[in-house]
């Protein structure tokens, strides 16, 4: 039951003991008439994600928690009625996700093509947020969509994902009062950076190339932990930043949960990130992460955000692949120990640079 803050959502919904808190849906994958192909995101990695995973054993179907789309209802715990709105031209979409030529198209196929998989992944964010409530950690394969503030899209975000999971968790979940965000895209995180500015409840680390999109001074006030990068920075520095500050934040703040914004653009070679990180370096990266989380007990949950070349999806299943290794997620589950919903928790009530820039 919710309270009557709260309005009926499906997106908190029981989960099965027998499924790993992945969270993924096929509508993830944006492909229409090729017209995906005309910006440099790969829009189908997120399927590629799951086929890798699938290929190595690590899940199967039935194991994946299928993500749901979120409703006008969901967005509007953070987006404006006026935003929501906005979208509703194609015009603004075709600016917001930098495919120019969905001008021309008529709205109702830019929503089915376009923004209801953005919608599915920022559904799939908010009920990832719960699962790692539940589970201790959760990771949806897609969204990380962090140009997205309240008001304004950017960068390939329509909608504000990161800032809604926090805001349903500050309302629904008993005991969830801090949040602290480590974005580790290359970009700067400026859409949840604006929209808890004035918050005090959500620390957010931000490691980032200081020298691209979206370079947003005003929303840089809300980083509490800023660091930020020079062009082709390489493993040894970047991953002791990561290492130096990840701890910094946590012992400075000890959040109740931790979402954790796991861009691949640092990856060398990736035509906006501008940074020289190596696919074992993304790996280290985010097992660092997960490690300065775990040793604590703060539930985790993970987005995948940007990352712009083929190979990308192939180190992000590494990644996962590597989290499991090293038994930093996936064991109380796949000892099929436990209830559908661990106790940890209970509900409530029941542009500088290029001007092609995304997550």
């Amino acid at each position: 039951m919710a309270s009557s803050s709260s309005h009926q959502t499906q997106l908190y919904v029981q989960v099965p003991s027998t499924c790993l808190p992945i969270v993924y849906s096929p509508e993830y994958n944006i492909t229409f008439m090729g017209l995906e192909k005309l910006h440099p995101f790969d829009a189908g990695k997120w399927g590629k994600v799951i086929h890798f995973l699938k290929e190595e054993q690590f899940i199967t179907d039935e194991m994946i928690v299928p993500a749901r789309e979120a409703s006008e209802e969901d967005l509007l715990v953070v987006h404006t009625k006026r935003y929501l709105n906005r979208l509703k031209w194609s015009l603004v979409v075709a600016t917001i996700t930098e495919i120019p030529p969905l001008i021309f198209l008529p709205n109702f196929l830019v929503q089915r093509k376009v923004l209801r998989p953005l919608r599915t992944q920022t559904g799939g964010t908010i009920m990832a947020g719960k699962l790692a409530m539940d589970r201790g950690w959760a990771i949806n394969v897609g969204g990380g969509f962090h140009h997205c503030s309240s008001d304004k899209g950017g960068g390939f975000c329509a909608y504000a994902d990161i800032t809604l999971a926090i805001k349903f968790l500050f309302e629904r979940v008993d005991g969830v009062s801090r949040a602290t965000i480590i974005d580790l895209d290359a970009h700067q995180g400026n859409g949840h950076e604006r929209d808890f500015l004035d918050d005090r409840r959500v620390y957010i680390m931000d490691v980032y190339n200081r020298y691209i999109y979206p370079g947003d001074g005003f929303a840089k006030r809300a980083i509490k932990r800023k660091v930020e990068l020079d062009w082709g920075t390489e493993d040894t520095e970047y991953l002791q930043k990561v290492e130096l500050h990840c701890e910094g934040a946590l012992n400075e703040i000890r959040p109740d949960i931790i979402v954790y914004n796991a861009g691949t653009d640092v990856l060398d070679g990736d035509p906006l990130g501008g940074l020289a990180i190596s696919p074992q370096g993304i790996v280290k990266r985010d097992e660092i992460v997960f490690r300065a989380a775990r040793r604590r007990g703060i539930p985790i949950l993970m987005v995948t955000s940007g990352g712009y070349q083929k190979k990308t999806a192939r180190i992000i299943a590494d990644s996962i692949l590597n989290l499991h290794r090293q038994r930093l997620i996936g064991g109380e589950v796949l000892d099929g120990a436990g209830p559908s919903m661990v106790p940890v928790m209970m509900s409530k009530s029941v542009s500088s640079g290029s001007t092609l820039n995304v997550i």
